[in-house]
């Protein structure tokens, strides 16, 4: 394959609220540039990027597919995201790696409760977006509450760059506000061919009025443009394109476009400003990372093949006949298959097996890989997700990926005694490849408990164990994954003097805890004075209390949102370990916390639920017996809109209540939006649950 250069590839994703049309879109792109000669449909299972099993009965996206086309020219590399919140981890490592995303917004839903994650994940590594209004030929679909949706909802700088010719069963094309031309798409072509027109005459001032506004925002990026623009002087097209992928890299402004990806409308449109608008790895810069072992010494690698190597991996993928597929993208250099590369976290070298260029669960063999491209690896043993990996001689540790904790959590175990092996076996499998999947053993009972996102992540994963590692294993009702945190400081104290692995071991440690905001996590601070304990002996301090986090002092749940202090220690020279600070620090921060009046947190949900008006009484009743709380209720064409926060624990089989409810015409989403303490009676019905205290 010949190699293309860096300023002609795309690194984009389609990310979105759950069935806005991201995987038709992806199907219908790949249709157009000649990835495909038939186009499949998510409703019938036979979408390209829906590959697995359980996507395509289910009808919706689990996880992310990669796939490589070319338009204009350009090579497009795109990266197919689910939209359902279980499996919100595969937005996230995939945003990590991508220099654009393309946001998709149901022209009748607007922007729903996974668009506002998406969203605040793009934000947080200023990905540069395009938004797409899909489904315009829907009944209710508004491009313009959408686009105020986006302004008010998200903090997105909108700006249509095209306008929708008609809106539900009248939409026909768009306006194309830079050309100032009508495209129009010919039914019975599969969308394949369009038609440039003069614009409709009752839509003239419009588009004038619109591409007057886009203008004006194009302006903020381009001094020379304004002044054009105040002179009231012509304006060519390229210099608005121009003006307008300044503000977009630099994520100050949103172009907007509508369209219809199942009716075949405004895909070739949407390809085009992709190519226009949207950062190549050039545009998106250097990479940043830090020295292995100096992290206060910043690195950098440029998007260079010539540059030492680079990449970050992603994402992990069990395969039947390759085993471990590792997703990697390339930030600098170039890496050849057969050579090896320096994982850095292990700080060991593994060998690149073969090199893979994906299409979706097929795949084609390459023998390098340079800077900008994205591929997967066969071979890397070690590697898991977030990893660097780069040449040994010149290590850099880039930026790992954030994985959020699981909510919810089973037992599970298997149905006959050898599945036993083969079980833990494939729950270890699952785990690497997917970090908000979690399993451990309970002490006291001896159960495997498996934690996630949600009861569709536990169930997608059960079933997986069933048809892909061919074990039948049993689960228990799911349980919620509580946390703990304290209500006030407290200090502990431990001076231990004790026989370890036979010889006489002295410590003393004296240690403060105090509350944080919520959402701050963990902080350790050292006030010891200077030379009272060697540093070796205060980072085992440091991690027997990180390990002590996992047990709390109420209910034995992991605690967060506190700040332990390190006030003094002591030890003798000969008669002091490491292993005896742990074990310290590890007691003194359990007697704190019990002092420090522990509470139990639960997760709270955010939800919006979509029903017609005649049901809202009697699902705001239930609601309240949920302990529910209404935010926000907004009408829509044919619908009512409700968004509330609800605990977790009370949400379990919500679906089933709600279709018994609304005879089956009321819909919900929903997404974590914070912990926050747990009411008195709950709380000491959790204790006593699995403490066995009151």
């Amino acid at each position: 394959m010949a190699r293309i250069a860096l300023d002609k590839i795309r690194n984009i994703g389609f990310a979105a609220h759950i069935d806005a049309g991201k995987t038709t879109t992806t199907e219908r792109v790949l249709f157009y540039t000649n990835k495909i000669h038939r186009l499949g449909e998510v409703h019938e299972g036979t979408a390209v990027m829906d590959w697995m099993p359980q996507e395509q009965e289910r009808g919706i996206t689990i996880t992310a597919a990669a796939t490589t086309c070319f338009w204009n020219d350009h090579r497009i590399n795109i990266i197919d995201t689910p939209g359902h919140v279980d499996f919100t981890i595969e937005v996230e490592r995939s945003l990590r790696v991508l220099d654009g995303m393309v946001a998709i917004f149901c022209a009748v839903g607007g922007v729903e409760p996974q668009s506002e994650t998406v969203w605040r994940q793009a934000s947080k590594y200023r990905v540069p977006c395009l938004a797409y209004i899909n489904k315009m030929d829907r009944v209710g679909a508004d491009f313009e509450r959408v686009i105020d949706e986006i302004k008010n909802r998200l903090g997105g700088n909108a700006v249509p760059l095209a306008l929708p010719i008609g809106a539900e069963d009248r939409f026909k094309g768009v306006i194309d506000l830079l050309r100032m031309r009508a495209l129009t798409w010919e039914l019975g072509t599969e969308g394949a061919d369009f038609k440039e027109e003069v614009i409709p005459a009752d839509m003239v001032d419009k588009a004038a009025e619109a591409r007057q506004k886009l203008i004006e925002a194009a302006c903020d990026f381009n001094e020379p443009l304004m002044e054009k623009f105040i002179s009231e002087e012509k304006i060519e097209e390229e210099e608005v394109i121009s003006a307008l992928r300044k503000g977009v890299l630099e994520t100050k402004v949103v172009p907007v476009l509508p369209g219809s990806s199942f009716k075949n409308v405004g895909v070739q449109h949407l390809l085009d400003n992709i190519i226009s608008l949207l950062p190549s790895p050039l545009d998106k810069g250097d990479a940043v990372g830090h020295n292995p072992s100096k992290p206060e010494e910043e690195l950098i690698r440029k998007p260079d093949a010539k540059e030492a190597f680079s990449a970050l991996a992603f994402k992990i993928a069990s395969d039947t006949f390759a085993g471990n597929l590792s997703f990697i993208r390339v930030y600098s250099g170039k890496l050849e298959a057969g050579k090896t590369a320096l994982n850095v976290r292990e700080n060991k070298r593994e060998r690149v097996g073969k090199l893979l260029l994906m299409h979706a669960n097929r795949r084609e063999e390459i023998q390098s890989v340079e800077a900008g491209d994205i591929a997967a690896v066969v071979g890397l043993r070690m590697t898991r997700t977030g990893d660097t990996l780069c040449v040994d001689k010149e290590p850099i540790l880039l930026e790992n990926i954030e994985v959020p904790e699981p909510v919810i959590s089973m037992a599970i175990e298997p149905k006959t005694s050898t599945d036993s092996n083969k079980l833990m076996k494939s729950l270890d499998m699952l785990a690497l490849e997917d970090p908000t999947f979690k399993v451990h053993t309970n002490e006291e009972t001896a159960q495997t408990i498996i934690s996630g996102m949600g009861e569709l992540h536990l169930e997608v994963l059960r079933n997986r164990l069933l048809r892909e590692f061919k074990v039948s294993a049993n689960v228990g009702s799911p349980q919620v994954s509580y946390r703990e945190t304290i209500s006030r400081r407290a200090e502990a104290s431990e001076d231990m003097e004790r026989i370890i692995a036979g010889k006489s071991q002295y410590v003393g440690c004296k240690l403060a805890v105090a509350p944080l905001e919520r959402g701050a996590g963990f902080s350790f601070e050292n006030k010891v004075k200077d030379g009272e304990l060697p540093y070796n002996f205060i980072d085992s301090i440091r991690r027997g209390v990180i390990e002590a986090l996992d047990t709390g002092a109420f209910a034995g749940f992991p605690v967060m949102d506190i700040q332990v202090t390190l006030l003094s220690g002591s030890h003798r020279e000969d008669e002091s370990s490491e292993v005896a600070f742990k074990i310290a620090s590890t007691m003194a921060f359990r007697q704190a916390c019990e002092k420090a009046s522990p509470v139990l947190l639960e997760p709270v949900m955010k939800c919006e639920i979509f029903t017609p008006e005649e049901f809202m009484g009697d699902i705001i009743g239930d609601l309240n017996g949920r302990r529910g709380k209404i935010l926000e209720m907004v009408a829509r064409p044919h619908v009512q809109v409700m968004r509330v926060e609800v605990p977790l624990r009370e949400m379990f089989g919500y679906s089933t209540d709600l279709r018994s409810m609304s005879q089956g015409r009321a819909s919900y989403s929903m997404e974590p939006a914070r912990y926050d303490l747990v009411a008195t009676a709950v709380a000491k019905e959790v204790r006593f649950k699995f403490t066995g205290k009151e």
